[in-house]
């Protein structure tokens, strides 16, 4: 009889593609993990994958298996859920996503205040970009997720709270004053400075800033804000940040941090969790929790 692990390890290494990223998707070892596959496709009479190396792909068989697979999947994964929070709240610690241009900058804050409300809970925080902590609510491998990016088309079905806006401002050298709130029309884009490919913080900045397609062949493309930071405050560039980040990335005076003149540019942070959710009572009192312990605005004064 096909076994509920096997169908969740041929789900994980249909979405990876790759035996060491499923079985650490799955938290088992690779021989664990490859001996399932090995045995559920001996049930099945047919390989569900294709060998190719160091990664697989689908069969026909296999591609018609794993669309079949994923509903049963999610039915007992939600069935799981329900016994383990029929009183609302869950049995272990809550797995918690947040986004790279954030983490860093809320964490210190956000985290302990969770920690003494549900001391009982715990929380298990994971920080990768948007759409992998979207992949993982979908896969039920998140429960919640704190992005800044609206729900887009193929985006799984999730409900959402709201939870503050963060409004950017203009980092420079401090060689570059500015007396007054500066526009964005007004902003040097040749010089501007961005994190690479995939940061929906990226995607952002070159909506509000206008920027063309030849963004996309610069050479500069930094994993992190501080990285970016480093290269303003040595007179390389300059770049947009996000409120939240100037407490750490603004002190020493290395960079002049610029308000922007209104209407400005902002991101909303939100914390997201799968729809139907049987803790959705307790999401939105995490969301409550955040609000309240979210950092006070760090005090810019231009130039």
């Amino acid at each position: 009889m096909i076994t509920l692990r096997q169908i969740q390890y041929a789900v994980a290494l249909a979405k990876t593609g790759h035996f060491g990223r499923a079985a650490e998707r799955c938290h088992v070892t690779q021989p664990g993990l490859s001996q399932q596959i090995r045995q559920l496709e001996e049930l099945c009479g047919a390989p569900l994958f294709d060998r190719l190396g160091k990664s697989v792909r689908l069969t026909p068989l296999g591609r018609e298996f794993i669309e079949r697979a994923r509903p049963i999947l999610e039915q007992a994964e939600a069935l799981e859920s329900f016994l383990a929070g029929h009183d609302g709240r869950p049995t272990r610690p809550l797995r918690f996503g947040l986004i790279p241009t954030v983490a860093p900058y809320l964490l210190p804050d956000i985290y302990p205040a969770l920690q003494a409300e549900w001391p009982d809970i715990g929380f298990t925080v994971v920080e990768t970009r948007t759409e992998a902590l979207i992949e993982a609510l979908d896969d039920g491998t998140l429960d919640l997720a704190l992005i800044a990016s609206e729900p887009r088309e193929g985006w799984p079905r999730m409900a959402c709270a709201p939870l503050f806006a963060d409004d950017f401002v203009l980092a420079t050298g401090t060689d570059e004053p500015a007396g007054a709130p500066v526009r964005l029309h007004a902003i040097d884009r040749d010089r501007m400075l961005l994190l690479d490919e995939g940061h929906c913080f990226r995607d952002q900045i070159i909506a509000v800033c206008g920027l063309g397609p030849e963004v996309s062949r610069r050479t500069f493309a930094a994993t992190s804000l501080s990285t970016i930071v480093e290269f303003v405050a040595a007179g390389q560039g300059i770049t947009l940040l996000p409120e939240i980040a100037l407490r750490k990335e603004a002190i020493g005076n290395r960079i002049a941090i610029h308000r922007l003149a209104s209407p400005g540019a902002m991101r909303l942070l939100t914390l997201a969790w799968r729809d139907g959710s049987p803790f959705a009572d307790l999401f939105r009192e995490v969301a409550d929790i955040i609000r309240r312990a979210r950092p006070a605005p760090a005090q810019v004064s231009n130039g």
